[in-house]
């Protein structure tokens, strides 16, 4: 049987994406709680893998992560074999801050991080077309960022959506 996910806990999920560094007695007070049973709507949310995980969102301009590019992939032929390999490699790359599969003219789609244009072309030869599985890669340059959130759109759950 799964409990429902209501207006506190969704207030509760938003604030975590907004801070995941409030504390339990400050996220309580922000939502009409004593902190037991806020830490216990937390920690079901955790349970019912809802929450994932928390981390630190760091500033990649001032760590010298300047040029983003958007890569699509083509693989030579997209066996399960070869999707498999490429996925298990890009999952070494740190390079690659998303991977993701796609429909239409690419298999997959990247959004890599790197210092200089002379890096990514490292990253290029050196780990994408060095597999010998991609025969096709498309790339385009990150010239500037219009919107980007970690954040789920909480507005678009259902009050009463399942927790399970």
């Amino acid at each position: 049987m799964s409990e429902e996910l209501d207006a506190i806990d969704t207030r509760i999920l938003d604030l975590l994406q907004q801070d995941a560094s409030l504390s339990i007695a400050d996220i309580a007070e922000k939502v009409g709680l004593s902190s037991s049973p806020c830490w216990r709507r937390i920690e079901r949310l955790k349970k019912a893998g809802i929450i994932t995980g928390q981390v630190t969102l760091l500033d990649r301009e001032r760590l010298g992560l300047t040029f983003e590019v958007i890569a699509s992939a083509k693989l030579q032929l997209p066996t399960r074999e070869n999707l498999e390999k490429f996925e298990r490699e890009v999952l070494k790359w740190p390079e690659v801050v998303d991977c993701a599969t796609v429909t239409g003219a690419s298999d997959y789609m990247l959004r890599v991080v790197t210092t200089d244009m002379h890096a990514y072309d490292d990253f290029l030869r050196d780990k994408i077309l060095s597999l010998g599985l991609v025969s096709d890669v498309q790339s385009r340059i990150v010239i500037r960022v219009a919107k980007r959130t970690t954040a789920a759109p909480l507005g678009l759950v259902s009050q009463h959506a399942p927790v399970r």
